[in-house]
This record gives C-alpha cells, structure tokens and sequence, in this order.
C-alpha cells in the first residue's frame, strides 16, 4: 500500500581544499602525517596568517602556554579573527589544549609537527629526495616548455575521454577512478559515458580539477592496499621539488611505485618509461599541495571568446577540448580553422543545467575566457547575457522535490481520512488528494503513520 519514490537530486560538486580534506583525517593517521618536514611546511603554509605567527610563536617552547597569554597577542578588536585562526590550529591537531598546574588551561604545540617544521625551516635531517648523481646525466632530459606540454597533453587526454572524445584512451585503472568518483558512469558493460558531476567538474579550471581528481584517489587508496600516509608525505615531498630537476626512484615501496604511475597518467610526473630510475615533477605536481597558485596557463589562458548581447559566441580556438566545452551549453553554427561561432539559447542552456551545470558556471567559464577586448569592459560580460542564463536556470526551479512515501489502495474514504488526519497531526504530511484516495508522507514519519495504520486495522 505505500511505495518510496525514487531519489531526485541534483547536487553541488564540492572541492575540498587540503585544511578540509586534513580535518576530516582519522587523529593516528594525522599524527603520523606529521612525522615528516615536508608534509609539516606544506600545511604550515596553508595557514591562515595569525595561525601561522602562533605556531612560530610556540615553535622553540616545550613546555604548554596559558591560555591566557595566547588571548594576549592580538587586540580585543581582532578576537574574532584570533579565533578562528585557533579553531583552526585545534581542527588540525597542531595545537593540543593542556591543563597547567592549579587547573588554568593551556596550549601546546603538536610535538611531531613541532620538531619536523624545525627541520624544514632550519635545515638538517634526512634528505627528502634521493640523490641522481650516482645514474649519471639524463640522456633524454626534459627541459621546463617540454614538461608543461606533457602536463597539459596528459590531462586533456583524460578530459577528452570524460567528453567521448574516440581518439582519447585511458588505463582501465583510469576509468575505474573516474566511475568511483562518479564523474563518469558504465551501466550493462557499456563504455563509459559522463554523468552530471561531470559536467560540472569540466567547468572547473585546471588545478581545481586536478585537486578534486587526486581528492578521489586518496579517498580509495586504502581500498587499493595503498598507505595513505606514504602517498600523501610523497605527494607534499613533490610540491617543494624543483621544476626542470630529475629525483630518483630508489629506495621507493611497490606502492610508491605503483602511485608514481598513476601520477605519471594524470600527467604530474614525467618518465619516459615504466621501468625509468628517474623521473621529473612537473608543474601541475608542485602546484599542487598549495592549491591555485603557481599553477600553469590554462590553454588559451589569454582569453578567446567573445559574447554579443544576440547571444552569440564566437570563440577564437582551434582546441578540440574548449569547443566541446562551450558546446555544453549552446547550439554550434559554424565552424572554422581558428573560430567557432555558436549560439546560447534557452534549450541549451536547460539541456546543460538538467545535466548538472549551474547558471554561474556557465558564466564563470565565459567570463574566465573573455577575450582581451571583453575583459576591458565593466562587467566583462553583458548584463543581459548574464540575467538571461540564470532565469533560463530559475525556470527549472519552480517545482521543489520532496522525497516521501506514497499510501494509497484505501478501501473507504473514511480509512483514508483517518490516516491523513493522523499524519496531519504529527506534521508528516507532505501531499494529499481525497479524491483519489492517496497521501504522501515523509521517509522520517513513516514509521509512526505505518504503526498507527497496523493498529487501526487490528481494532477494526
């Protein structure tokens, strides 16, 4: 008599950056994460500002501070600010609440995270890296332009095959990563088609795809038989390597050697062959732990499109990638060797947002990719482009989805009214139609109104 319809949904992509992805690590994982110098001076430079003179405030000190001292280094004026920074620091374990004698409370930095920034800020310990002296000089040394081509070839293979692209294949471990993280999906034994996060995900730029990518994989890593210690220490030793410099592979565990490939796919290391001693960080790599910043142009980062207030695109491109993206959302006209004319209309625009797309991705995009002429303008796009596209996404918006349970199949009006009173009553009901004898309620008052049904059907 009741039936649970299917799930309607429609959600964000989220992207952690690193202070989140860290905070939701288990305290034993985070505490061995902190054994190594690069893993502590990659967080540390993540911080927040007053975080930051905090930890280097209590740096040398072994003994825990009071509380109240701490509450001293910043004006009243900026406690909220102090604050927050500290909520910070406790999140990540870097700093460990303490109770001094005669019951004051105090701080105490982690004594891991403590020791090993020493090391990173002040020199000593063991070397991060392997020395390449002893192979001797690359024969096939690879200079920074050719490492940036290579980066950039190797990702727009993966998001060529996330599009359909035929010329674009990827390792069936590759593909596997992506259904899992549900940017593409395989139903019967079928290729691989994209799904509505996606859409989205090919939206965001370089390295805040990259990042959501590699997010994916940690998430699986022990799933794999991987230590995720191991990797992540390996992934933040990448992000201070030397872009141009050759690092060695001895020494490195069949899991290490396993996520080197898996690195070298996604196009973050460079080696020539499988079995290669040496290989070479490139730019996505060592941008990587410090989110955007230092990251490589996108292609055609200059800028290329366009925007006419008659809704037309004409995108000055001759990449394969970008035309497929700008095709997300409008219809292609015409098509020539260096231009792409194409036209945003309200069918394509809903046909891109029923996929997962949102109004204000298709307008970042077009705004991110102004060409020099647009982006001189103030705003770069036309307002009535802009207003358009997000109405266009409110017309979607008009009904709300509720999930609920359906009852129906009464045998009497007076059955039916009882149940709804019921429901009504307990502020469960979500639908009602006397007429045709059915009611919705919630998935959480389920239960109740199920119960009560039981009752009311034994004392009849």
């Amino acid at each position: 008599m009741e039936t649970a319809p299917p799930r309607l949904h429609r959600g964000q992509l989220q992207c952690k950056n690193l202070h989140e992805f860290l905070r939701g690590l288990s305290p034993p994982i985070l505490d061995r994460l902190y054994g190594h110098p690069a893993t502590c001076l990659a967080v540390f430079r993540e911080l927040p500002g007053l975080a930051q003179a905090g930890v280097m405030r209590m740096l040398f000190l072994e003994q825990p501070l009071p509380q109240a001292a701490v509450t001293l280094w910043v004006k009243k004026e900026h406690s909220k600010e102090q604050a927050e920074s500290q909520e910070v620091l406790l999140a990540l374990r870097l700093w460990h609440p303490h109770t001094l004698p005669g019951g004051l409370p105090g701080v105490a930095l982690h004594p891991n995270f403590r020791q090993n920034l020493r090391v990173a800020l002040l020199g000593g310990g063991k070397a991060w890296s392997d020395d390449t002296s002893q192979l001797g000089p690359d024969k096939h040394a690879r200079d920074v332009p050719a490492l940036d081509k290579y980066a950039e070839e190797r990702w727009e293979v993966i998001l060529h095959f996330m599009v359909g692209s035929p010329s674009a294949a990827v390792s069936q471990d590759l593909a596997q990563l992506l259904i899992q993280a549900g940017l593409m999906k395989s139903e019967g034994g079928e290729a691989p088609c994209i799904t509505s996060a996606g859409f989205q995900f090919l939206l965001l730029d370089t390295p805040a795809q990259l990042w959501y990518f590699v997010l994916q994989y940690l998430r699986g890593a022990e799933a794999r038989g991987m230590d995720l210690v191991e990797i992540l220490s390996f992934l933040f030793q990448l992000s201070f390597s030397t872009l141009g410099k050759d690092y060695s592979v001895e020494g490195m565990s069949e899991s290490l050697l396993t996520f080197l490939q898996h690195l070298r796919e996604f196009g973050l290391v460079f080696q020539r062959k499988r079995k290669s001693r040496r290989f070479y960080p490139t730019r996505l790599a060592i941008a990587l732990a410090s989110g955007t910043s230092g990251a490589p142009p996108e292609p055609d980062a200059h800028g290329f499109v366009l925007v006419e207030t008659n809704y037309r695109i004409y995108a000055y491109t001759d990449s394969e990638l970008q035309i497929a993206l700008i095709a997300l959302f409008s219809e292609l006209l015409y098509r020539f060797p260096n231009l792409v004319v194409a036209q945003v209309t309200r069918d394509s625009v809903q046909a891109a947002i029923a996929n997962g797309i949102t109004a204000d991705q298709i307008i970042h995009f077009l705004r991110t990719r102004a060409h020099p002429v647009m982006a001189k303008q103030t705003p770069v796009l036309p307002p009535t482009i802009t207003d358009q596209i997000r109405l266009w996404e409110l017309e979607r918006d008009r009904l709300r989805f509720s999930e609920g349970v359906l009852y129906n199949q009464f045998l009497s009006q007076v059955d039916f009214e009882v149940l709804r009173d019921h429901a009504r009553a307990l502020g469960v009901l979500v639908f009602e139609n006397p007429g045709r004898r059915l009611m919705v309620v919630t998935p959480g008052g389920h239960p109740d109104v199920k119960r009560f049904w039981k009752r009311q059907k034994h004392s009849a």
